[in-house]
């Protein structure tokens, strides 16, 4: 039985870059897209939001001088980019999706609202929220967590590249310690890196658990619809 019914699953755009490690792999996201209809296919309404890191690298160009502002807004083009090329997989394996962007862009993406988001997901299409909040400054992280509030969602799933939350990287450091469970406090007050804190912060006022779990093992699609004990979930405090 799945955990969580009604999820957002939240992806670094690196994921669909597969060995490249940059711009769209479409081998790599068909075999992604496998997953999602999979997942959606056991009767789970799945909304995805993807960043935009396989694209741009923020940090490295704001880093030589480059406006913060405009850089957010072609990070925000490049979730978009990812978006559309995930819908293009789902529907090639007959899976209705839709991408609703936080900016207007006809005829490429319909316009978010959360009366639209509603009606898209109870029709039983794959949701993806593209183009961030709309606005700079604010990450992927909390454009999920900040979906995810509107709509009532049951579960934020953050995948990565680890298993779980550890205090430190332990891809670096073998003696990182693992935490299987945190509450929202705890994940603040560590100021642990897996998401940034607004998203914390948004996800504990809606009371809205974050489950934060491996996308390279490759049993994360079973992982989900069985509400598998794997990961770090941080729940209520």
């Amino acid at each position: 039985m799945p955990k969580y019914k009604r999820v957002l699953l939240k992806l670094s755009g690196e994921v669909l870059a597969g060995k490249n490690h940059v711009g769209i792999d479409f081998a790599t996201v068909r075999d992604f897209a496998a997953g999602l209809a999979e997942i959606r296919n056991a009767g789970i309404e799945l909304s995805l939001v993807i960043g935009g890191g396989n694209m741009l690298r923020g940090r490295d160009a704001e880093e030589l001088g480059y406006d913060r502002v405009s850089l957010d807004g072609i990070g925000m083009l490049g979730t978009v980019m990812n978006a559309l090329a995930v819908k293009t997989a789902l529907e090639a394996v007959n899976v209705p999706a839709k991408v609703l962007s936080a900016i207007a862009i006809p005829p490429i993406a319909e316009l978010y609202s959360r009366e639209h988001a509603r009606e898209c997901l109870k029709a039983g299409n794959v949701v993806l929220f593209a183009a961030g909040t709309g606005h700079p400054f604010f990450s992927t992280d909390t454009a999920a967590a900040l979906r995810a509030a509107e709509l009532g969602l049951d579960c934020v799933i953050k995948g990565t590249k680890v298993d779980g939350i550890y205090d430190r990287d332990p891809n670096k450091y073998p003696d990182a310690k693992f935490f299987p469970a945190l509450t929202y406090s705890e994940a603040i007050s560590r100021n642990l890196d897996v998401m940034d804190m607004a998203a914390f912060t948004l996800c504990r006022q809606s009371r809205i658990p974050v489950w934060v779990m491996s996308i390279n093992d490759s049993a994360w699609v079973r992982n989900i619809i069985d509400g598998a004990d794997v990961g770090t979930t941080v729940k209520e405090d």
